[in-house]
């Protein structure tokens, strides 16, 4: 059996893949709890709970947890999404004990102090991500896409939401989210299972707490707008993005064939139109996100005032293309990319142990790397003419502009509804 997966009495789940030749562990707390989870006067207090985790708990100060992790000789890091908070780390097996015991400290028993001063820590991260175009855009073409939807909010919050947060509200928070049955449990390296299930056991609380609390899911409205922000900057950073499938849905692996071929990759038609034949950008190229009951599909280039038009004007060319038409030639050399990208990926402890712990609390199907190698190598041209035509109708997508003059982009976005942030 590739991994093992347990419930345990308290209401944990514990998921684990034991790798051969390695040394290494790295472990996840995955908590089901981001930015979506929040009511909208708390939008933030997910992302800054992360942040007050690695300030102390109830028996260790902050240089406690970094003189631990240092005489180990370990990484720590956490991360926050939109669904979800991962508190994550990698260490010799033989301090798997001592590095369980420090995480799940760190998660269920922090002593959020100091907020004041970490407040204005985060505020100083916002103020540096809304000095950042190229990373500001994407929750840009997110709102755009999503409207007032819970998906369309940014991760980080904002200011006047930051500001107001109490040691209560988030006390609070932390108190009604982080709890047992919100909490995943994945490992993957030299680990041994029955052993991690005995620290979740020991470390966790022995009882489960109550019933987690999910968001409400719903599809967003259907939006076709063209949103431009005015900043005094030397490009022009554009996002355009529109729904996508599920993060459950058959239709992803098709999907994900057509973002590898649009710009997912060197040779991808963006890459080599907009930036290699053209010059009209340096960076170029397109993603996707998914989610519980929708998700993205999106592209971003940036590019100077004089090449906006022309880059705009390609970029939809070649979405429309798409849309039409796959060559078999093409699908076939981009299910080949993406299969070495995702072998060559999972020979790292970190990234199986991610593709457990997501799929878990996500409530996934468990597969593994040949499971879906084999559903890339199923999909056909027919799969990826209709999920191209579902998802990548220029007509069903939102853009949004960060630049210097509003005029130049509304030259290019006739027929999207124009709204100015």
């Amino acid at each position: 059996m590739p991994y093992r997966l347990s419930t345990l009495d308290n209401g944990l789940r514990v998921v684990s893949e034991r790798l051969d030749g390695v040394r290494s562990i790295a472990l996840g707390l995955w908590i089901d709890s981001g930015s979506r989870s929040e009511p909208p006067e708390l939008a933030g207090v997910s992302h800054f709970i992360e942040h007050l985790i690695f300030k102390g708990t109830e028996r260790w100060s902050a240089l406690d947890i970094a003189r631990k992790l240092d005489e180990m000789g370990g990484e720590l890091n956490a991360a926050t999404s939109k669904e979800y908070t991962i508190v994550h780390g990698r260490f010799l097996d033989e301090h798997l004990e001592q590095a369980f015991e420090l995480m799940a400290e760190m998660v269920v028993r922090p002593r959020l102090a100091e907020i004041d001063a970490e407040r204005e820590v985060v505020l100083e991260e916002v103020a540096m991500y809304e000095d950042s175009p190229p990373e500001l855009i994407h929750d840009y073409v997110s709102e755009a896409v999503f409207g007032d939807h819970p998906l369309g909010r940014a991760v980080i919050g904002h200011t006047k939401t930051l500001e107001a947060l109490t040691l209560e509200s988030v006390v609070d928070y932390h108190g009604r989210h982080y709890v047992n049955p919100a909490i995943v449990i994945a490992a993957a390296g030299n680990v041994d299972h029955d052993q991690l299930c005995r620290l979740a056991d020991k470390y966790f609380e022995h009882a489960p707490h109550e019933a987690v609390i999910e968001p409400v899911l719903s599809m967003p409205e259907s939006r076709h707008v063209a949103v431009f922000t005015q900043k005094e900057t030397e490009q022009y950073h554009v996002c355009l993005g529109g729904p996508g499938p599920r993060r459950d849905d058959p239709d992803r692996f098709a999907l994900s064939v057509i973002d590898a071929a649009l710009g997912g990759a060197w040779s991808s038609r963006l890459f080599q139109e907009v930036r290699e034949k053209r010059g009209l950008a340096y960076s170029v190229y397109s993603y996707t996100s998914l989610y519980a009951d929708t998700g993205l599909a999106a592209i971003y280039f940036g590019s100077r005032e004089e090449a906006l038009e022309e880059a705009m004007s390609v970029i939809l060319d070649e979405l429309a293309a798409v849309a039409r038409d796959l060559p078999a030639d093409e699908i076939a050399r981009n299910k080949n990319h993406l299969r070495g990208q995702l072998v060559l990926g999972m020979e790292s402890p970190t990234s199986r142990m991610q593709l457990l712990g997501r799929s878990v609390l996500m409530s996934l199907e468990l597969l593994t790397v040949d499971d879906i190698l084999h559903k890339l190598e199923a999909v056909t041209r027919e799969d990826v003419a209709d999920v191209a035509a579902k998802y990548y109708d220029a007509a069903q997508w939102s853009t949004t502009c960060i630049g210097a003059n509003p005029e130049h982009f509304r030259a290019v976005t006739g027929g999207f509804d124009w709204e100015e942030a």
